[in-house]
Order: C-alpha cells, then sequence, then structure tokens
C-alpha cells in the first residue's frame, strides 16, 4: 500500500508565493494497495491534480469523504475522471438523517454554484454511507467512525495485509477527551480506528497558543496531535490540515513541535507530491 498526498492545506487560500515545500492545495490522498485499488480521500483542490494523473486504463475509483465542508469538495467538479464514460467512480461519506449524500452533494455540483450539475457526469456514479464496519474495495479493507469536528465527520482506518493506515484529517480529540459509552466502557474519538496504525494522516492546524483561541473550532494543536499518536500507538504520524495562514517555516515549527512531544514516533509534515509506502 502507498500513500500519495495531494493536498494538505486546511482551507481555500494558501498562505502565499513562500508556500512551496507543503503545498497549497486543500485536502486530498491518494491510497493505491498492492493489487492496484484506488481510493481517494477528501476531493479538496489537490484531486484536480490527481485526476490528470490517473492512468485512464483505471476501472473504478472509490472517493472517501471525510465531512461536507466547502474546503474538502471544491475539487471534485474539477475531477477529470468523474467525467470518463464506463468508469466506476464510488463516492463514500458521512451519512444524514435528513438527506442522501447525492442530495447534499448536488447542492454544491448544480448552478449557481457549479455550471455542471453532479448528475450530468458522465461516469457511473454510485453513492454509499461511510462504512462503520469493516468493507472490502477493491484489495483493501475500509472502515469508518465518527469522529468529533463540526458537522457530520468520519475518520478512515484503511488495510492492505498487515499494513495500516488511519486517516482523520479535520479532529478536535481534546474537545471531548475520554467519555462514556452508552454501555459504560470509556473511549476516546478516533482511537478505535487509529489504534495501532502503521501511519496516522493527522490534523495538526495549530500551535497550542493558536489553538487556545480556537476552542471548538473541529482542529488539533501540535501537542493534541502528538498526545493522541501516543494514545493509539502509531508508528509513524503524518501531520497534516495545514493553517492556510502558515507559511513553510510556521508549518516546520509545528512539524518539529510535534515530534518533540513524541520522540518514539515517527512525525513529518505532510507535503504535496509525498508518497509514503506502507
Amino acid at each position: 500500500m502507498k500513500v500519495t498526498f495531494w493536498g494538505t492545506r486546511g482551507s481555500l487560500a494558501s498562505a502565499g508565493p513562500e508556500t512551496v515545500r507543503y503545498g497549497g492545495n486543500t485536502a486530498c490522498v491518494q491510497v493505491t494497495g498492492s493489487d492496484g485499488t484506488c481510493i481517494v480521500l477528501d476531493a479538496g483542490t489537490g484531486i484536480r491534480r490527481l485526476g490528470a494523473a490517473l492512468s485512464r486504463d483505471l476501472t473504478r475509483v472509490d472517493i472517501l469523504l471525510t465531512h461536507l465542508h466547502m474546503d474538502h469538495i471544491q475539487g471534485l467538479g474539477f475531477f477529470d475522471p468523474l467525467f470518463r464514460p464506463g468508469l466506476e467512480v464510488h463516492i463514500w461519506g458521512p451519512p444524514s438523517a435528513t438527506q442522501d449524500l447525492r442530495t447534499r452533494l448536488s447542492r454544491y455540483l448544480s448552478p449557481p454554484l457549479f455550471p455542471i450539475r453532479l448528475r450530468d457526469a458522465d461516469s457511473d456514479v454510485h453513492f454509499h454511507n461511510a462504512p462503520d464496519v469493516p468493507v472490502s474495495i477493491g484489495g483493501l479493507e475500509v472502515c469508518g467512525a465518527e469522529i468529533v469536528h463540526p458537522g457530520p465527520t468520519v475518520g478512515y482506518r484503511v488495510r492492505d495485509g498487515a499494513a495500516t493506515f488511519a486517516y482523520l484529517s479535520d479532529h478536535e480529540p481534546a474537545l471531548t477527551g475520554a467519555l462514556g459509552r452508552r454501555d459504560g466502557t470509556r473511549w476516546t474519538s478516533g482511537a478505535d480506528i487509529a489504534a495501532g496504525v502503521d501511519l496516522l494522516v493527522h490534523d495538526v492546524q495549530y500551535s497550542p497558543d493558536e489553538r487556545a483561541e480556537r476552542i471548538g473550532w473541529g482542529h488539533s494543536s501540535s501537542l493534541e496531535a502528538a498526545a493522541f499518536a501516543r494514545l493509539v500507538g502509531a508508528r509513524r504520524l503524518a501531520a497534516f490540515h495545514h493553517d492556510p495562514g502558515h507559511d513553510d517555516a510556521a508549518v516546520d515549527r509545528i512539524v518539529a513541535e510535534t515530534a518533540a512531544a513524541v520522540p518514539e514516533i515517527g512525525v513529518f509534515g505532510a507535503r504535496e507530491g509525498e508518497t509514503v509506502h506502507l
């Protein structure tokens, strides 16, 4: 399994021309299984470049959306494979008690917000609620779980053989800490799906000082992400969802702060164009 970062930012704007090494596109991560299965996590602006790079021999693509905030779906209408006849595109996202996923996405992919309607896509599009039990997508096993972030939001765990990967792009575990389940057991948001993973991609948007002024915004500081990674026993941690106001130097400082807090875990800052092999 390999994980490729196509967009690592957390808003619709980049930090400016000094944002070079980490990139300025919003959330999009590709997971490629050992059998060639292609999964795309989130459809931020980075998905446009991914779409242009995908082989035209591909017969199926699965897009797993964590939530429907604009920075995570803005690139969907610019995803070229969506308009390839004969290609199966499966879109997964958080369930809702009021509207299905197709209806919610169609509110964005239709006039006046977008010139083309989702129903006009040339590919064979299917919609699914994020799985709350493991399901097979090609040779990959995928499971989702609701996590703490404003609005319905899920994190994902992906397994390919012995290799495991968790994606919690927007997450505020410290807002709740350890809570009680209905059965009386204790839990922390996201801990189950991230337990013991080889690679954890996690929200590390803020420094501790910045985070103190943004309680309830749905994101984590460097020290909170480090504590979460230690709690779940992750082997590596990719700092993700970089603040749009942070240039490379600011991201470097936050990544270094995260790494210093958990020296036993391999910490790095997720960069556009980077691929990690598991």
